[in-house]
């Protein structure tokens, strides 16, 4: 059961998920969180890194959809600009959301991976959801009221896998 909070990868930030790299797996499609995956949870539009990772990911023939637990106005706002699609309110970490976004991208699970910062939400849902997952520094240390409270469960999750030498990396 502790294994759904396991990610298969784990990296320090989104940028080090390559388009190349996806493409020798068979990837592609990218399911990702917004908030402290993308940019901090308080910045309501991408920043020109951003804009140019979804660029490479267009070039290499990768579809992005970005699932959120915010409201419409925030993912709208930051999804459009971008050319985007986006589920909003996603009510992760269920599964209904990832896998409507699968079916919107008319893709496998097999040819997807989820990307986000959290592992109550993110990993947790991908993993229930049958998808890989890649789990990335959160980008500021900072959250909201509900992310705080799910940190400290977070923390204590991987303190618990680290000490079972289920994980190696540091926080």
């Amino acid at each position: 059961m502790l294994n759904l909070f396991l990610p298969n990868k784990h990296v320090k930030s989104i940028f080090d998920i390559r388009p190349d790299a996806l493409n020798e797996r068979g990837i592609k499609g990218i399911i990702t969180d917004l908030d402290n995956t993308l940019v901090a949870w308080d910045v309501a539009n991408a920043t020109p890194e951003i804009t140019g990772w979804f660029r490479q990911m267009r070039d290499h023939n990768i579809k992005v959809t970005i699932i959120s637990n915010n409201k419409w106005e925030r993912v709208k706002l930051f999804s459009e600009p971008l050319d985007t699609p986006f589920l909003f309110s996603a009510r992760k970490p269920l599964s209904q959301a990832f896998k409507k976004a699968a079916k919107e991208m008319k893709l496998q699970k097999e040819e997807i991976v989820v990307i986000g910062d959290q592992v109550l939400t993110d990993v947790l849902g991908g993993n229930l959801a049958g998808f890989y997952t890649i789990l990335v520094v959160p980008i500021v240390q900072s959250d909201g009221k509900v992310t705080r409270f799910n940190r400290k469960i977070e923390r204590r999750i991987l303190s618990y896998m680290r000490k079972k030498g289920k994980i190696s990396w540091e926080e």
